[in-house]
């Protein structure tokens, strides 16, 4: 390899999107450059790395042993060149981004509602876009830079990403106002286990949850009657019948016509924290994003 004063940093970046594309075609489209100059700036990356880097393949471009071990140490070169460019203060009113959040429909309900209106009045010109974690690569949306943040429970967040404790969450049972067992200052087991129960599955199909698990340590069984696959669906089906739900505290209290009342059974609750990754770790536009987040979070 030759000196790395003759080294173009332009290649480093054609490197990057190589290895996240593994296609020259999307390569050039994420870089905004042609095919052919894409093409050719792979050919002097090959020279000055004396290595092939990628070798065709039917779904594409393989990249060599080489290459692999080029792609840590790439991008975190790019990361701190980014750096170097961002302004060590900013005027949010003048920051112009989009900021975008992997969660579920509670997260985005609870918290990233409550978020966005905070943001608007300090930082009207950043877009904001919620996208649902469930199927997507959330690990490489990260490392590519096409996911900011990630709001989750400490479980489902990977070993690498910096995490930030947002809240700590409970469970309570959820009905609506007139129900029978509205009334009662304080609900038993028996009529916990009797009245038919709706429970939320994100992935669908499941009738046995947390819930489930505490009352088999007692023996006991609840009526699971329906499953569905979101909370928001709760008032829905609450409304129009005698079923009741547990759901997170933070969740129902958005509900309207509905009342909560502490369940007869101790139910494990759970940790909402934010994650990020290490491309995103310094950057003071995201870190000030992140603090607004937490911020909000603690006053709900």
């Amino acid at each position: 390899m030759d000196n790395i004063r003759s080294l173009d940093f332009n290649l480093l970046k054609v490197m990057d999107a190589l290895l996240d594309e593994r296609n020259v075609t999307r390569a050039a489209k994420k870089l905004s450059l042609t095919q052919p100059a894409v093409s050719i700036m792979l050919n002097r990356l090959r020279d000055k790395f004396n290595d092939p880097l990628f070798v065709r393949a039917s779904h594409g471009m393989v990249p060599t042993d080489r290459a692999l071990s080029l792609s840590e140490p790439i991008k975190k070169i790019l990361l701190e060149i980014n750096l170097l460019m961002q302004p060590t203060q900013f005027n949010p009113s003048e920051l112009k981004m989009t900021f975008t959040i992997a969660a579920n429909d509670n997260d985005m309900m609870v918290t990233g509602i409550p978020f966005v209106m905070a943001l608007k009045q300090q930082a009207p010109n950043v877009k904001v876009a919620f996208v649902s974690y469930h199927k997507l690569d959330v690990q490489l949306m990260l490392e590519r830079g096409e996911l900011d943040i990630l709001l989750t429970d400490p479980y489902y967040s990977p070993e690498f990403l910096y995490q930030r404790v947002l809240y700590q969450e409970r469970y309570v049972c959820v009905m609506r106002k007139d129900h029978p067992l509205a009334q009662l200052k304080q609900m038993n087991l028996e009529d916990f286990c009797n009245y038919e129960h709706v429970l939320v599955s994100h992935h669908g199909g499941q009738f046995c949850g947390v819930t489930d698990t505490a009352l088999k340590k007692l023996g006991l069984n609840r009526k699971v009657a329906l499953s569905i696959t979101s909370f928001l669906l709760l008032p829905c089906v609450l409304e129009q019948s005698n079923f009741i739900a547990v759901a997170p505290e933070r969740v129902v209290k958005k509900f309207t016509n509905m009342i909560t009342v502490d369940a007869p059974i101790e139910i494990q609750g759970f940790t909402k924290i934010i994650a990020w990754h290490e491309r995103n770790h310094r950057d003071p536009r995201q870190q000030w994003l992140r603090q607004l987040i937490a911020n909000i979070s603690n006053e709900a």
